[in-house]
């Protein structure tokens, strides 16, 4: 059996590119991901980095969704 907290160290240590740890969280927002690329990307990618590029992700989605309601909103094409 391995000590305890090793896979840990080992998984935070991974040197992925942020061109790869975005592209893996824009896959998993849209969905679809080849399971050849997933496994892929579980060998190389930082759990920190994925977790941290997640949230700004949905910041930034959920800015988007707010900015796009204002708009329309404003614009009075909702107006019934």
């Amino acid at each position: 059996m391995s000590e305890p907290g090793k896979d840990l160290k080992e998984a935070v240590g991974r040197k992925a590119s942020l061109r790869q740890t975005i592209s893996a969280v824009a896959w998993s927002f849209f969905g679809v991901r080849r399971g050849r690329d997933h496994e892929n990307d579980m060998a190389k990618l930082n759990p920190v980095h994925v977790v941290i590029a997640g949230v700004l992700g949905a910041a930034v989605f959920v800015l988007m969704l707010v900015l796009l309601v204002r708009w329309v909103i404003g614009s009075g094409v909702a107006a019934a």
